[in-house]
């Protein structure tokens, strides 16, 4: 089920905004489709980025992507745990899986991203 509270690109990346804050991680949808996540690469010299940035990549036993912030900001944070343990990601997308934290330039910019509803009839539409 697709959480509620949290609105998404159509590049399958979730945001959870708290304050001007923005958590940042890959959907479950997209984590199904690319299968099993074998590796995370989240650019650590990254400091500003402006939406639609690529701040890493996941690669899964079927494709490596590359992952895109939705979000203008600052990135405030990166979560290390899923470089070193990214089956994190296959088991908790929504919670301990989240990739990137961005203090938020352009709150705004939230407006543009899909609720959870738009979300599922967007990925429905693709299958």
């Amino acid at each position: 089920m697709t959480p509620d509270n949290l609105r998404y690109s159509q590049d399958h990346m979730w945001v959870l905004v708290n304050g001007n804050i923005a958590t940042i991680g890959i959907t479950a949808f997209a984590q199904k489709q690319l299968s099993d996540i074998v590796f995370v690469e989240l650019f650590s010299s990254i400091n500003k980025v402006e939406a639609n940035d690529s701040f890493g990549t996941v690669e899964s036993v079927k494709a490596v992507i590359d992952l895109f912030t939705p979000i203008s900001g600052e990135v405030t944070e990166t979560n290390e745990s899923i470089k070193d343990d990214p089956e994190i990601l296959n088991e908790d997308p929504y919670g301990e899986g989240w990739m990137v934290k961005i203090k938020m330039s352009s709150p705004d910019e939230v407006k543009n991203l899909m609720t959870a509803k738009a979300y599922d009839a967007f990925c429905a539409a693709e299958n």
